[in-house]
C-alpha cells in the first residue's frame, strides 16, 4: 500500500498562484505515473495533469500554460505549480498514482479562487 499526502491549496485571488505537494508513503519499483486531478460541485472529476516515471507530462487543454507539473526524481513526490488561476479552477483537487494495474488516491485538498 501507498499512501498520498497533500499539501498546499487554499483560498486566492483570480490571477494569483498556489503550489500543490504531494508525497508517497514509500518508493515503489518500476513505471508509473503521477497526476493531479480535480473535481468541481455538481461535476465529474478530471484529470488536470499528469508525469510519468520517465517524466513526461500531459496536461488538461484548460490548464496548459498555466499549470506545471514536476516530480522530485529521488522520491515518489509531485508538485503542481498553479498560476494564472481562474474561478473556473475550484475544485477538490486529488493527487493519483498509478502503478501497474493499481490506482492510489491522496485525500484531496480544496483550492477555491476567487473573482
Amino acid at each position: 500500500q501507498v499512501q498520498l499526502v497533500e499539501s498546499g491549496g487554499g483560498l486566492v485571488q483570480s490571477g494569483g498562484s498556489l503550489r500543490l505537494s504531494c508525497a508517497g508513503s514509500r518508493g515503489i519499483f518500476g513505471f508509473f505515473i503521477m497526476g493531479w486531478y480535480r473535481q468541481a460541485p455538481g461535476k465529474q472529476r478530471e484529470l488536470v495533469a499528469s508525469i510519468t516515471s520517465g517524466g513526461i507530462t500531459n496536461y488538461a487543454d484548460s490548464v496548459k500554460g498555466r499549470f506545471t507539473i514536476s516530480r522530485d526524481g529521488a522520491k515518489l513526490a509531485v508538485d503542481l505549480q498553479m498560476d494564472r488561476l481562474k474561478p473556473e479552477d475550484t475544485a477538490v483537487y486529488y493527487c493519483a498514482l498509478q502503478n501497474g494495474p493499481t490506482n492510489y488516491w491522496g485525500q484531496g485538498t480544496q483550492v477555491t479562487v476567487s473573482s
